[in-house]
């Protein structure tokens, strides 16, 4: 049995940061995620994007800052559960937890913090893409490199299908994005950016086809009220978005608004000693960034450790005031 001051369910950069925060509490910390690597959503969807909202970067690359904030978090040493789930949360006598892991596995702890972001995703499938999984079609894009003088087709109008665009152009031979309505649901200027690079943006418009044998090799795109073209194609990004849920987090008796869990100032939820932060922390006038994870890891772990020890300062100093 593992046995910890702090569990932290989820190892996004909130849930990191949180891990360096709670060691310079004096903490001991244990971080559980159910991805089989640190770094969450940034990992698993855009590691190769670059960031631009996170205070003392003007951009970072979602690889490097996962990186820093695993090194950050490295100097105290927290312990990795990785590729396991959180299932159960079961009160113990004198305080703390027991935390069930899928693997059967138990981590003690006397408190727990849910950094879980949007819980666990599912990309939205393409309707033409049945079976093109890992033979051209993908849905996040782990390593630019790789598509170094493809044809790449980007199917979406939100943030990711943009992003995409834009990371690719340099490098790809070719880059069309095609969305099924004129509007699009990703950030005016990003959109403007990949107008701007003259990138054929295909409309009211779907991917009705892909062929090749064994990849994928052309797909054919229809236009509402038009004939199918076909287009050269080595890899297709179906940038659709995703569903996600909080799987058994859901069932552990905390209050939950919109998939997310209710939080107070200090970050506590509706059970005692377990905290949110994050995008999976919910409170009126909340916006959903990753600067605000980080405020709110270092808000929770504060007062957690006020929790657990009643002595303790609820302010800790600087950490600029250390060594």
């Amino acid at each position: 049995m593992t046995d910890v001051d702090l569990l932290i369910i989820g190892a996004g950069p909130t849930g990191l940061f949180a891990a360096y925060y709670a060691g310079f509490r004096d903490l001991s910390t244990a971080i559980v995620d159910s991805l089989p690597e640190p770094g969450g959503q940034v990992t698993a969807m855009y590691p190769e994007k670059q960031i631009f909202d996170v205070a003392g970067f003007p951009a970072v690359r979602g690889r490097d800052l996962v990186a820093a904030l695993v090194e950050q978090a490295g100097q105290w040493k927290p312990t990795y559960l990785l590729g396991r789930k959180a299932s159960t949360l079961t009160p113990v006598d004198g305080g703390g937890f027991e935390v069930g892991l899928g693997d059967g596995s138990v981590v003690k702890a006397g408190a727990v913090l849910i950094t879980a972001g949007i819980g666990e995703f599912t990309p939205r499938p393409l309707p033409a893409g049945d079976g093109w999984l890992g033979r051209g079609m993908v849905h996040f894009v782990p390593e630019l490199d790789v598509y170094r003088d493809k044809h790449v087709v980007v199917v979406g109008g939100g943030d990711s299908a943009f992003d995409w665009a834009l990371a690719l152009h340099p490098i790809a031979a070719s880059v069309k994005l095609v969305h099924r309505r004129a509007k699009f649901r990703a950030h005016p200027p990003t959109v403007r950016q990949v107008e701007a690079l003259g990138v054929p943006i295909i409309t009211d418009a779907e991917v009705t086809m892909l062929r090749g044998e064994p990849v994928v090799q052309e797909v054919e795109i229809t236009v509402k009220g038009q004939e199918p073209v076909t287009h050269p194609a080595d890899v297709v990004v179906a940038a659709l978005g995703f569903t996600a849920d909080l799987g058994p987090i859901e069932s552990w008796g905390l209050k939950l608004s919109h998939r997310a869990i209710d939080v107070d100032s200090t970050g506590k939820t509706a059970i005692d000693r377990v905290y949110a932060a994050g995008d999976v922390a919910n409170y009126p006038g909340k916006v959903k960034l990753i600067a605000t994870g980080f405020g709110e890891a270092a808000t929770a772990v504060n007062n957690i450790a006020v929790a657990l020890n009643p002595e303790a300062h609820l302010f800790p100093g600087h950490s600029s005031n250390e060594g």
